[in-house]
């Protein structure tokens, strides 16, 4: 699924950084010295999980924003107390279409957000 993703998202314009854990992702972060602006998780995941990702990943880049996505519905996955109200969530099984929209509609917001200097 990750190479549909990935593929989907290259072919709107995104550089996308791959990573197969979150550990994985947490070096990658460290080694990029180019801005991040999008961690697209899942919520559900072996060792970290997608919230501990991102408070992580947040922590070294806090304008990062963050996009969620599981085959839980959002109720369920907030009753676990992983994701909170406000937080941005795409629930699987979505369309290379649909992912790129609410992509953009996540970083968009992410920018309204932004401090203007």
């Amino acid at each position: 699924m990750r190479k549909v993703l990935v593929r989907a998202l290259q072919k709107k314009g995104y550089t996308v950084l791959q990573a197969r854990s979150g550990k994985e992702a947490i070096q990658i972060s460290e080694q990029f010295k180019d801005p991040i602006h999008l961690l697209l998780t899942d919520v559900i995941m072996r060792g970290l999980n997608g919230r501990e990702l991102a408070e992580a990943l947040i922590r070294r880049r806090p304008t990062l924003a963050v996009l969620y996505m599981s085959g839980y519905e959002k109720e369920t996955i907030a009753q676990r107390g992983v994701l909170e109200p406000g937080m941005a969530f795409i629930e699987k099984s979505f369309t290379a279409d649909g992912l790129c929209n609410k992509v953009r509609e996540v970083l968009d917001t992410a920018a309204r957000k932004e401090p203007h200097v």
